[in-house]
């Protein structure tokens, strides 16, 4: 592997790889220098380039709140400045520069005196049925005032060796986004808010060998519909906030994962949905 390639894996990992969320009791999981170790970069190199992340979200924040109507719609969010807001989701929210990212940016810059607790519950790979076994001890457990659910893309792969399937059935999606849906409206004060399955560029996917399937859109469609009958709030219904047909800059070269720009698109639906009180 030439350098500039694995400095581009190694980067890729320090983005995406968060393992103190996967391995939380693992010894030494909050030290950067033992994550850096194990992802197999040097400490300083590490925290720069999360520090780099992490200033791009913020950046990313201002950059939407120049929109005089975005912000003001972003006032009317339906946000304390004491909540407790917690999101559970897979690989395209388990990434330092989401849109949950973005928001949190975001919501620190619109709430006076905002003292927001924050819980990233996200898991790269995580299917519907994994996110419903981590819910109780990762989500409510930590008494959220609120709890977004960003699942889908997972469960609607269809695997390179298996694709005359979706990795998980419309079926079963629908029986644990059912099951998810009443935890949340039994445990929390607030609604669920429900960010649908983003499209994605197959053609891309295709050519990424990390990657182990491709997502169809008449099989996202018909995940999103099951979101879409969920009560609380809909965040991007039509799955059209990355364009359509969907513009390659808003994603990496993997055509699945969100780029910045993808991720903000994803923010200023989350603003237009709860800044309108759309249900």
């Amino acid at each position: 592997m030439k350098q500039e390639e694995k400095e581009a894996l190694l980067e890729y990992l320090v983005q995406f790889s968060n393992i103190e969320k996967r391995f939380p009791l693992f010894q030494g999981i909050e030290d950067p220098e033992a994550v850096a170790d194990f992802i197999g970069i040097d400490a300083d190199n590490f925290v720069k380039i999360r520090e780099a992340l992490d200033q791009q979200a913020r950046m990313a924040a201002e950059e939407i709140m120049k929109d005089a109507g975005l912000l003001e719609m972003a006032g009317k969010m339906p946000f304390k400045a004491d909540d407790t807001i917690a999101v559970i989701g897979d690989s395209i929210t388990d990434d330092r520069q989401s849109w949950f990212h973005i928001l949190r940016n975001l919501l620190d810059l619109v709430i006076p005196r905002a003292k927001i607790r924050y819980i990233d519950a996200s898991i790269s790979d995580s299917l519907s049925s994994d996110a419903l076994r981590r819910l109780e001890r990762d989500v409510l457990a930590k008494k959220p005032d609120w709890v977004f659910v960003a699942l889908g893309s997972q469960d609607a792969l269809r695997l390179h060796i298996t694709p005359g399937r979706t990795l998980v059935s419309i079926a079963e999606f629908w029986e644990n986004i059912n099951a998810i849906e009443s935890a949340i409206l039994k445990n929390c004060k607030n609604p669920p808010v429900w960010i649908t399955p983003p499209p994605v560029i197959p053609e891309l996917m295709q050519q990424m060998p990390l990657l182990d399937g491709v997502l169809d859109e008449e099989d996202l469609k018909d995940f999103r519909e099951v979101v879409n009958g969920k009560s609380g709030y809909i965040v991007d219904p039509a799955g059209d906030r990355m364009g359509m047909p969907p513009k390659e800059w808003n994603y990496l070269n993997d055509g699945f994962r969100p780029s910045l720009a993808g991720n903000m698109e994803t923010v200023r639906s989350i603003i237009k949905t709860l800044g309108k009180g759309e249900r």
